[in-house]
């Protein structure tokens, strides 16, 4: 949904942000307004952790309808805040963030602002962790940033990419119409009065216009994201996307990426407990010494 994906750029520009509107609260927490590569003001706020610019950032990114100051999204930064420095940031056409969704199309030019705003406040490692549409925004961001990865400094980096990436109820592909909260969500984002709902009701101000050219899907993304790390977390009882939807990811993968199944387990952030948000942070902190989140949780 959008005139002229994002989804088959491979570059997007440097993020600036709007220095003034920068708000500094007490223990080095930031809130200020990011601008997309399109010029989209993207709501956003970093909470510092406990190894400050040292240890990692982990970029959150929530899922349709959400923004960073929902109660289940703050729950979830919370939790993450614990063990790394934490970016939240509003997609567009949700919340504080001007524009209007795009339902993961352009999301990555926001993502890619969050990641890069990231870096410039002297973060060397960046784990992007995605909820539901987030999820797919995040599989996608790190398949098109894959080459700024292994490029050297000076080499045309940006410093926009992920240095892991966890994706959790992603979908795997697009038009996904097999569950009822699906057909719910189709008619709401296609219907002129689905999308009233969505402004009035839940916040969040939907494109009009159909996707054109449709951009990268998330099962096409994943084989483009190694040798970057992937973690691809979904719920055995996810009432949006099925168990074949993190499968069909973690065999595109080719082996690369490290799949959990979590029994019991609904859909995104209003479903992930605090158990597994700390198995996640475990993973997204310790990618580089080669444990995985299973070991990494013994570690609390």
């Amino acid at each position: 949904m959008s005139n002229g994906s994002a989804g088959r750029v491979t570059r997007t520009t440097s993020w600036r942000s709007r220095r003034a509107g920068t708000e500094r609260a007490d223990g080095g927490t930031l809130r200020t307004t990011l601008r997309a590569a399109d010029g989209v003001p993207v709501d956003a706020l970093y909470e510092p952790g406990p190894q400050g610019v040292e240890g990692p950032a982990i970029v959150l990114a929530h899922g349709f309808t959400g923004d960073l100051e929902r109660p289940h999204v703050r729950r979830a930064a919370a939790v993450l805040a614990r063990y790394a420095s934490v970016v939240t940031f509003t997609f567009r056409g949700h919340g504080k963030s001007g524009g209007t969704s795009t339902v993961g199309d352009r999301e990555v030019l926001d993502l890619t602002a969050a990641v890069s705003w990231a870096r410039g406040l002297g973060h060397a490692r960046v784990v992007t962790v995605g909820f539901s549409m987030g999820g797919s925004v995040v599989l996608r961001h790190a398949a098109l940033h894959r080459a700024e990865a292994a490029a050297e400094p000076g080499e045309g980096r940006t410093d926009a990419y992920a240095d892991a990436v966890v994706a959790v109820s992603a979908p795997a592909r697009w038009y996904y119409r097999g569950t009822a909260p699906m057909r719910r969500l189709h008619w709401l984002v296609t219907r002129r009065s689905g999308r009233v709902v969505g402004r009035h009701v839940l916040r969040t101000r939907i494109h009009p216009r159909e996707w054109d050219p449709v951009p990268l899907s998330p099962v096409e993304a994943v084989p483009l994201i190694a040798p970057t790390p992937l973690l691809i977390v979904h719920g055995d009882r996810d009432p949006y996307f099925p168990l074949d939807h993190p499968r069909m990811l973690a065999d595109a993968a080719g082996g690369s990426a490290e799949l959990w199944l979590e029994p019991g387990m609904g859909h995104a952030e209003n479903a992930a407990g605090e158990e597994l948000l700390v198995r996640i942070a475990g993973w997204a902190t310790r990618f580089s010494t080669g444990c995985s989140g299973r070991d990494a949780e013994h570690g609390y």
